[in-house]
This record gives structure tokens, sequence and C-alpha cells, in this order.
């Protein structure tokens, strides 16, 4: 962002009032863990998925990329049922979880200086357990997830109902994000973002 301070030490303006996180690759690292999970589980299925179409689909909800794919790769497949065992393989392997330290360090000192929320196209539940394994259980207001919304990213309503429940405007609210649909779903929804790519080299 132009003129904005992004570094991470940086203060932050006091006119925003709520900072909303991303959660996988945001808040905690766990975008190889996923890649493992999405492997097994679509091979499961006959299908593939390359690193790159991982990272592009970053913050896209998993029963949408299952169908992404199986249209592309012209296959039929249980979308929800392939979703839920990439998400069973996930939380397998929670205890391998590393938190996004620069961006958690954010957290730990705007608590109870600013309302804070978590808005993550995963579903709500592994949510909940990627933050409890990083030690951030309990650290936010609000938490939304694929499953309170009906467009996922890179529409802009997770971040506006994350704003809602929050009680305040989209202008209030700084996002931290780091896939491109993210980026894109904050600027929709009316709020200045910040890329945390720069902050860490994300393990592949």
């Amino acid at each position: 962002m132009s003129g904005f301070p992004t570094d991470s030490a940086a203060a932050i303006p006091e006119r925003f009032k709520g900072l909303i996180f991303d959660c996988d690759g945001t808040l905690v690292d766990t975008m190889p863990l996923h890649f493992l999970a999405w492997k097994a589980a679509l091979q499961a299925v006959g299908m593939t998925i390359t690193e790159e179409q991982f990272y592009a689909f970053s913050g896209m909800p998993t029963v949408t990329i299952i169908e992404t794919l199986a249209k592309q790769q012209h296959l039929v497949c249980d979308a929800r049922a392939a979703a839920e065992e990439k998400e069973r393989l996930f939380l397998q392997n929670l205890e391998s979880l590393e938190p996004v330290h620069r961006v958690i360090e954010i957290v730990h000192r705007e608590q109870g200086r600013r309302k804070m929320a978590v808005a993550s196209g995963g579903w709500k539940s592994v949510i909940y357990q990627s933050l409890a394994a990083v030690g951030l259980n309990g650290m936010f207001d609000v938490i939304v997830g694929a499953d309170d919304v009906q467009h996922g990213k890179p529409a802009p309503d997770i971040f506006l109902k994350a704003a809602e429940r929050l009680q305040l405007v989209p202008e209030d609210c700084l996002v931290y994000e780091d896939g491109n649909l993210g980026i894109q779903a904050a600027e929709a929804a009316g709020m200045q973002v910040i890329d945390v790519r720069p902050w860490y080299l994300p393990r592949r």
C-alpha cells in the first residue's frame, strides 16, 4: 500500500479500530501441511494439484477448489467428502504447525487496544484448532470461516462479515493477508490491506 507503513513493527494508524487477519499463511505457516493433505486427498479420488495451482487457490474455500479442479480435469467426485478428507489429513499433522512470528507479534501487541478478527477461507472448526496449536486461542473477538458466508474469497463477503461482527464499518478495518485472492477480497470490501508475504519466507 503506497504511503502506508508496512513494517510489522511500525505503529498502526489510530483510525483503524479493527484488525482482521487471514489464518493460513498469515498467522500460521500452514501451507506446506495443507499442500501435502491436498495431494493425498485428491489422489484418493483420481485428481491432481500442482504447487502453483495450490498457491493460486490460496484463500478459496476447500469445496470450491475441488469443484474447480474436478471441472478442469473432467472428473466427477463428492466435493464435500473429498474436502472433509483433506481437512482430516491436515489436522493429523497439526503438531508440525509453525507460527508466523511477525504477524503474531502484532496480535499480542494490539490485543485489548483494538478489536481483532480472523477471516479465513477454511472451516471454522479447523481455524480454531490451528490457532490453538500456536497458542492463539482466545486472542480474537471474532472468527469467520467459509461456513459463515455464501461466497468465498475473492468475494468480499468474509471480510464484510468480520467487520459486521466486530460492529465496525469496513473503512475502520485493516486486513493482513498472504493470498492474492484474499487481497482482492479485502480491497473489494473497501478495506486497507497489508500483504504479509515480504515478512517471512513460507516453507515449501
